[in-house]
C-alpha cells in the first residue's frame, strides 16, 4: 500500500506559507506553535494507540520540524517528487512518528491514516520508507546514515546547477556514528553552502545522557573544524528557528550546522528531560494528561 496526497494541499500549504510570511514574528510564532501542538497531539495518539514509538525525541524535534514543512521548505504535498522540491532528510529516523505526523498535518496524505501507525503491513512503520510515504526522501533508521544520502542530495543539487536546498536533521548522539564525519568533510570539501544541518541537541540518547555515554563537547569547535558555518539556536522558539532555517545563503558556500537546543519530551512536563522516555509509552492515564498538556498550551 502507497498512501495518497491529499487533493488541493500544494495550494493550503502555500498559502500558510504566505500567511506565516507576512506576518508579525509574534504573529508567526503563535502560529507555528500552535501547528507544533497540534503535530504532537496527533504523535501522542499514533504512539499511544500503537504501543510503540519514540515520543522523547520526537518531541525533542517537533518544532523544527514543523517549523520546516510550514514555513521553510519549498515542497508541493500533490507532487511530492517535483525535481526542484527543496530536500528534508530525517537521519535520525526512529522518530518517524513526528514525520509522520507533520506529513500528514500538511497534506502528504490524510490525517486518518495516522491511525494505522505500526499496524502489520501499513506504510507507516518504526522508520520512514521512501517507496510507501509521499514526503519521505530517503529510508532511514541505521543511525549515521541520513546525513551521508543528504550530502549525496545536495552534491547532484550542485551538478544540475539548481537552487533547490537540502536539511537534514540528526540526532546528537547518533553523532558517536563515524559515517557523519565522513560525510562532513565531503561536504565541506565540496563546498556545499545549500545544505544545513540540523543537530537534536536534546543530550539523551537510548539509556543515558550523550556525555556519559561518548562525550561530543565542544560540539561547535568539532564542527567549525571540520569547515561548517556553525550556529547555534534555541530548538522551541519557532521565530529564531524561522530566521535561521530560511536565511539567504547565497554568499557563503561553507555548510551550515545549526546546533539546535532541545529538550526531550519538550511539551509535557512529566516527560521532558528524562532519559526513560526515549523508548517508553504514555499508560492510557498518561495519555489524557499529556493531552491536556498539550492543549492547554
Amino acid at each position: 500500500m502507497v498512501l495518497a496526497p491529499v487533493p488541493s494541499a500544494t495550494a493550503r500549504l502555500a498559502g500558510i506559507r504566505r500567511e506565516l510570511r507576512a506576518a508579525s514574528p509574534a504573529e508567526r510564532a503563535a502560529r507555528l506553535r500552535e501547528l507544533a501542538h497540534s503535530i504532537r497531539r496527533s504523535d501522542l495518539e499514533m504512539i499511544s494507540r500503537a504501543g510503540q514509538g519514540h515520543i522523547g525525541g520526537d518531541y525533542s524535534a517537533a518544532d523544527i520540524v514543523t517549523v520546516l514543512y510550514f514555513a521553510v521548505l519549498d515542497v508541493r504535498p500533490e507532487e511530492p517528487e517535483w525535481a526542484e522540491r527543496d530536500r528534508f532528510v530525517l537521519s535520525k529516523g526512529h522518530a518517524a512518528g513526528i514525520l509522520y505526523a507533520t506529513l500528514a498535518h500538511a497534506g502528504f496524505f490524510p490525517e486518518a491514516e495516522l491511525a494505522t501507525f505500526m499496524e502489520p503491513l501499513s506504510p507507516l512503520n518504526g522508520h520512514p520508507n521512501r517507496r510507501k510515504v509521499p514526503g519521505v526522501e530517503t529510508n532511514t533508521g541505521p543511525l549515521g546514515h541520513g546525513f551521508p544520502v543528504a550530502v549525496g542530495m545536495a552534491v547532484a543539487a550542485k551538478l544540475d546547477g539548481s537552487g533547490r536546498r537540502t536539511y537534514v536533521l540528526t540526532g546528537d548522539g547518533e553523532l558517536q556514528e563515524g559515517s557523519n564525519w565522513e560525510a562532513a568533510m565531503s561536504a565541506s570539501q565540496q563546498r556545499l553552502g545549500r545544505l544545513t544541518v540540523i543537530v537534536d541537541r536534546n543530550r539523551f540518547q537510548q539509556g543515558a545522557a550523550t556525555e556519559e555515554t561518548s562525550g561530543l563537547d565542544p560540539l561547535d569547535a568539532k564542527w567549525a573544524s571540520f569547515g561548517f558555518d556553525v550556529r547555534s539556536v534555541d530548538g522551541h522558539d519557532h521565530e529564531a528557528l524561522y530566521q535561521a532555517l530560511d536565511q539567504d545563503r547565497s554568499a557563503d558556500d561553507r555548510p551550515l550546522c545549526l546546533i539546535a537546543d532541545t529538550i526531550k519530551g519538550k511539551g509535557v512536563s512529566f516527560i521532558e528531560d528524562r532519559v526513560e522516555w526515549h523508548h517508553k509509552v504514555p499508560t492510557a492515564e498518561q495519555t489524557a494528561a499529556a493531552f491536556e498538556e498539550l492543549t492547554a498550551r
